[in-house]
This record gives structure tokens, C-alpha cells and sequence, in this order.
């Protein structure tokens, strides 16, 4: 997939740059594995404001995906690549040789008629999912489980993917897209893939309303606000001294926010 940018017409336009959805080849979602999605704009069971700056955007529907690869040794054809407004990656509906259907996130260079399957032993092709005890070092990979059932929790979003480097005992070693060393057990299953739609990055929205299509409201920063709503408020004119921090006085921006007697910190090796 790439990027277009349009001509600026209008004021809106002169910044943007839009996805081209030439991989996509259907506009319509499989009925059977949608349903509806309830939106709360930001507010609890009384009505009251939890969080800030969520609200309005357009009406969507919710595409099950399925990140347990539930259908195992049972091949299945990808039938479309498909657009999902809930996430930034492409998803990719397949149907199965016993009649069943389902989603799953597209990866890179999947197309429609090809043949994908998930189990034990599989070849470590694109789309096919497989133990990481099974795939060859050095194989790039993303949807990666961090327990064995619990499906996909690692490199789910648009264009990202971690790398298999090493393998010891029961646990194999990869590289996270944040840069990230960390082990996982090697009975976790993984795609075989990057995420598509690796262009994503590169869209940029152009206007405001834009924004709030996408049900995201405007977010007012800390220094423009009174000395009474923000820590980093008030001053005369533009000044507004101190260290960022958030509304709560909590410091941002170089703080440490991960516990440090988190029960996986055994499991982190450090980043490269």
C-alpha cells in the first residue's frame, strides 16, 4: 500500500496525505463475524466524565478477529483483504476447507486465493502460524502470544513485526518493534509476516475535523490552562516553567511507569 497526496483545493487538503487502498479487495464485512459496538464517549455507568477527550466520531462495526488461530491443520483460502476501522493493519477474511469462516490480521504480501494454515507443523510460510519452537532464527513474525493460548498480544499494529533471534530451553528470544530483547516460551504461536498496511505511518490527517471522525475530541494542553485545572498552568503570557508533568502532578516524559517488581522483568533482556 502507499500514500497519495492531494491536490490542495481546499485548505484541508494542503497537508494531507491519504492511504491509496489498493490492496483492499472487498467493501463489504463477512455479516457473520460482525457486530455492533456500543460507544460511551469517555463516560462511566452515572454519566460521569472518565476520560477526557473521546466522543463523536463515525458509526462503526466490530470485525471478531481471530488472534487464537482457533482452526488448527485445517487449510484455509484467503477469500479478501478487507479495511477494519478498528485497527490500523488490514485484516484478511479466509475460508476454511471444512465451511467455517474468520478474520485474521493480513500480513505483508497476502493476497486473495492463496492458501494459509495454523498448526504444529507447518511450513514457516507468510500467513501461516506456528509454535515458535518450530520457525527458523532470524524469521520475522508478528501476532506473537506471550502465553501459550491466550492469542495474539505482540506486534498486532499496522506494519510491525518482532524477529526470532535465539532459541535455549523452553524459551525462544525476540526482538520486540520497540527494539526490545525478551524471552517467550517457544509453545506461544506466531505468524509468519509483518502486519500490513506499513504505509500508515505516513498518513497525515490534514484537518481537525478529521480528527473527530475518529471520535477523538480536542485535547487542551496544560500550559494553557489556570494554575486550578493543571500543575504547568497559569504564568503571564507564554511562561510556564517547571518540569511536564500530568494533570495529577505525576512527572512525564522520562519517567519510569513499568513496576519494578513486575513478574515478566525476569524475561526482558534489555534492548539493542
Amino acid at each position: 500500500m502507499a500514500v497519495k497526496k492531494l491536490r490542495p483545493i481546499t485548505p484541508g487538503q494542503r497537508f494531507r496525505t491519504a492511504p491509496v487502498f489498493d490492496t483492499i479487495t472487498a467493501d463489504k464485512p463477512e455479516k457473520s463475524l460482525v457486530r455492533s459496538i456500543k460507544k460511551s464517549g469517555g463516560r462511566n455507568n452515572t454519566g460521569k466524565m472518565t476520560m477526557r477527550y473521546l466522543g463523536g466520531g463515525h458509526k462503526r462495526k466490530f470485525r471478531e478477529i481471530d488472534f487464537l488461530r482457533r482452526k488448527r491443520d485445517i487449510p484455509a483460502v484467503v477469500n479478501s483483504i478487507q479495511y477494519d476501522p478498528n485497527r490500523t493493519g488490514h485484516i484478511a477474511l479466509l475460508f476454511y476447507k471444512d465451511g467455517a469462516k474468520s478474520y485474521i490480521l493480513a500480513p505483508e504480501g497476502l493476497k486473495p486465493g492463496q492458501e494459509i494454515i495454523a498448526g504444529e507443523n507447518v511450513a514457516p510460510e507468510v500467513g501461516n502460524a506456528l509454535p515458535l519452537s518450530k520457525i527458523p532464527l532470524g524469521t520475522i513474525i508478528h501476532s506473537v502470544e506471550l502465553k501459550p493460548g491466550q492469542g495474539a498480544a505482540l506486534a498486532r499494529s499496522a506494519g510491525s513485526y518482532a524477529q526470532l533471534l535465539a532459541r535455549e530451553g523452553n524459551y525462544v528470544t525476540i526482538k520486540l518493534p520497540s527494539g526490545e530483547m525478551r524471552l517467550v516460551l517457544s509453545k506461544c504461536f506466531a505468524t509468519v509476516g509483518a502486519v500490513s498496511n506499513s504505509d500508515h505511518m505516513n498518513v497525515s490527517l490534514g484537518k481537525a475535523g478529521r480528527n473527530r471522525w475518529l471520535g477523538r475530541r480536542p485535547r487542551t494542553r496544560g500550559v494553557a490552562m489556570n494554575p486550578v485545572d493543571h500543575p504547568m498552568g497559569g504564568g503571564e503570557g507564554r511562561a510556564s516553567g517547571g518540569h511536564p508533568r500530568s494533570r495529577k502532578g505525576l512527572y512525564a516524559k522520562g519517567r519510569k511507569t513499568r513496576h519494578p517488581k513486575k513478574y515478566s522483568n525476569k524475561l526482558i533482556i534489555g534492548k539493542k
